[in-house]
């Protein structure tokens, strides 16, 4: 039974009469009566006992205004829940990345997200900084993607997924011929780097500070292009997961190097504040997040 029907039944029930219903339904009486023939039509009953001013319902038509009016306050709650959740996917939310490496992909999904979810307001904050944990404590941002899974009881951290970090340096390098690159080898190379300080940069944090080493010379270019350009030249190396380099034209004289015996791997985890965890537009970005980056 089509819900105009007991939208039909529930007004003139209500209104009490053909006339009054049809100015209630914004509808003429002749529309209403041909509703009403069809449907008792169909139903192979009469709905309602026509008076001259007042109708009244018949048994069958009582049990189907019974209907009706759980059809309609279960409507209504629904159309309230949705109106609620569209609220709560409403809000701002700053985001950041301990790894600077990150932020090739990072732009492109904030961008599909603002096609999906334009009542989301992403602000990309794109200076990548150690202190990201402090800040999420400190409201300061709202998610952040980082190599080491927080210890406060506050946060709530999933894991993304895991790279390893390489040397890229030119075939002609003096050492290209070794299997793997030790912290020592890095005393005597010239580093190049997105951006300063080192302590940001995961090989020096992660590698090289452990075991006491800074490279001969550091230089910060903030344009992979131009770091690419002088590596192709045989003009230093950096150091960068083989996937953030997916979007360049790569020259055929450079190689790949690993750090370490085993390699220096890291896992990426998406951190947030458990208490803003419920509301809708985190778990938005979160569930879009993990179906952009996660392996596999």
């Amino acid at each position: 039974m089509e819900l105009k029907y007991f939208r039909l039944i529930k007004s003139i029930a209500e209104e009490g009469n053909m006339a009054n219903s049809a100015d209630h339904l914004f509808l003429t009486q002749s529309a209403l009566s041909h509703q009403l023939r069809e449907m008792e039509d169909r139903l192979g009953f009469k709905v309602f006992h026509r008076g001259r001013n007042k109708w009244q319902l018949t048994q069958e038509g009582e049990e189907l205004y019974k209907v009706a009016n759980q059809l309609f306050a279960t409507l209504d709650e629904g159309f309230s829940n949705i109106k609620r959740i569209k609220e709560g996917a409403r809000g701002a939310l700053k985001v950041s990345a301990e790894c600077q490496s990150f932020f090739h992909g990072l732009p492109a999904f904030v961008q599909k997200m603002g096609i999906l979810y334009p009542e989301i307001n992403i602000d990309l904050s794109m200076g990548a900084t150690h202190q990201t944990i402090s800040q999420l404590l400190s409201n300061e941002l709202d998610m952040a993607l980082v190599t080491t899974e927080p210890a406060s009881e506050r946060l709530y951290a999933t894991e993304v997924f895991r790279d390893e970090i390489k040397v890229v340096m030119h075939q002609e390098h003096p050492l290209a011929e070794e299997s793997y690159l030790d912290a020592s080898h890095f005393a005597d190379l010239h580093l190049l780097i997105n951006s300063f300080p080192l302590e940001n940069v995961s090989v020096y944090e992660h590698f090289l500070k452990p075991n006491r080493i800074v490279p001969a010379k550091v230089s910060a270019i903030p344009f992979t292009e131009v770091t690419l350009q002088l590596i192709a030249a045989n003009m230093g190396v950096t150091c960068v997961p083989a996937w953030t380099l997916k979007p360049f034209n790569l020259s055929e004289e450079l190689v790949f190097k690993r750090i370490g015996r085993n390699g220096l791997k890291r896992t990426h985890y998406l951190v947030m504040r458990k208490a803003d965890r419920g509301q809708a537009y985190f778990a938005n970005f979160e569930a879009n997040f993990l179906e952009d980056f996660s392996e596999g």
